[in-house]
């Protein structure tokens, strides 16, 4: 059995393979009377876009969404909203020595295991050519939280990490690598640079905070906000680990030094520190929600790697093709979906939330 659908009440479905014609997603428990058309989801999906810099695979695909359903004079229905993004620059013909053999560190041999058959075309359903289906339906689960401001940012590449104290959010958008530190940038186009001409990849971590959310979203024990927040960015291809807040470091520290200490506040209790990324107890806090997701180097190199035929014959096999030098990078803007995601599952069924939502999101445009 195949588990395509992410989500209970508010949910999506997506579809399609790397190099198949199209892929997509169907959006369902959407509330109705929602503003939205293509412009409202369009600029997440120019955020992941491949091919916009030498940083990122050369394949080109405009990423272009189209609305088929669910949607009536420009407002969400309630009904199932789906959505199509069109393959346009497959190459299938770089694959065919995959077809034979199975790449190292992919789904390839696991994919065999399970099922006896696999798309050996970029993966199939195993690309990280899929995210793009969950980045436009994230778009949609944007419109049911506008107070939310969600923001997904790379903070290290290849071992080398940014400075905390040089943060500059208006980098984010000013640079390729999602990179809120500006001298770090810099560090990273020789980092990525010699990788790809080494014909190797580099891993990143992405961290990502939603600023807006009320105190008291999430549910304790089964229904956490952070254990469902750690199983949508574990569900991302490439996806290696999870942290809230202060994640691994926090058990480095004294009860003293972890303790997110409380005073009188105007509008209630103000916080010292947000060591907890924002929940406690699988509840927010009403402080900003902090996830940060580790990946893993692209898999897809230049280097002969020893593997396997199908048959089990001793081989060696590098990927050809276009891959992404870091899939770090181009995450960044899926991480950020996945938050959008479960923080929309959260309010979606308010009546506060959907009195609110009487704009369509927009997300800052990238040089």
């Amino acid at each position: 059995m195949s588990v395509n659908t992410f989500g209970r009440i508010f949910r999506f479905t997506t579809w399609g393979e790397s190099h198949g014609p199209s892929l997509g997603a169907v959006v369902d428990g959407c509330p109705p009377g929602l503003p939205i058309d293509e412009s409202a989801i369009q600029p997440f999906l120019d955020a992941r876009r491949p091919g916009q810099n030498r940083f990122t695979t050369q394949r080109q695909e405009p990423d272009q969404v189209r609305i088929l359903s669910g949607v009536f004079e420009g407002k969400t229905t309630g009904t199932p909203i789906s959505l199509l993004i069109e393959n346009t620059d497959q190459r299938s013909k770089d694959y065919s020595e995959v077809a034979k053999a199975y790449r190292p560190g992919h789904a390839d041999y696991v994919y065999d295991a399970k099922y006896g058959f696999r798309d050996y075309r970029g993966g199939g359903r195993s690309s990280a050519r899929e995210t793009a289906a969950r980045v436009a339906a994230a778009g949609v689960a944007r419109l049911v939280i506008p107070e939310v401001t969600i923001l997904a940012y790379v903070t290290e590449i290849g071992g080398d990490a940014i400075d905390p104290a040089a943060f500059d959010a208006s980098q984010i958008a000013a640079n390729p690598f999602f990179c809120p530190d500006a001298a770090a940038a810099l560090r990273w186009e020789a980092r990525i640079d010699a990788a790809r001409k080494a014909g190797s990849s580099l891993g990143a971590v992405v961290e990502c905070m939603a600023t807006g959310t009320p105190a008291g979203w999430g549910a304790p024990l089964y229904g956490k906000l952070d254990a469902d927040l750690a199983a949508a960015m574990m569900s991302i291809n490439a996806v290696k680990g999870v942290e809230i807040g202060d994640g691994f470091a926090a058990a480095r520290l004294s009860g003293e030094q972890n303790a997110d200490v409380m005073r009188p506040g105007a509008s209630g209790p103000h916080f010292d520190a947000n060591h907890a990324g924002g929940i406690i107890g699988g509840i927010s806090t009403g402080q900003p929600v902090v996830v940060r997701v580790a990946y893993k180097p692209t898999s897809s190199i230049l280097t002969p790697m020893p593997t396997i035929t199908r048959d089990g014959t001793a081989t060696e096999l590098f990927t050809k093709g276009r891959h992404d030098p870091c899939v770090g990078i181009r995450g960044a803007p899926v991480v950020e979906a996945m938050m959008g995601r479960q923080i929309s599952r959260l309010s979606s069924n308010t009546s506060a939330s959907l009195s609110k939502a009487s704009g369509m999101p927009s997300r800052t445009s990238r040089t």
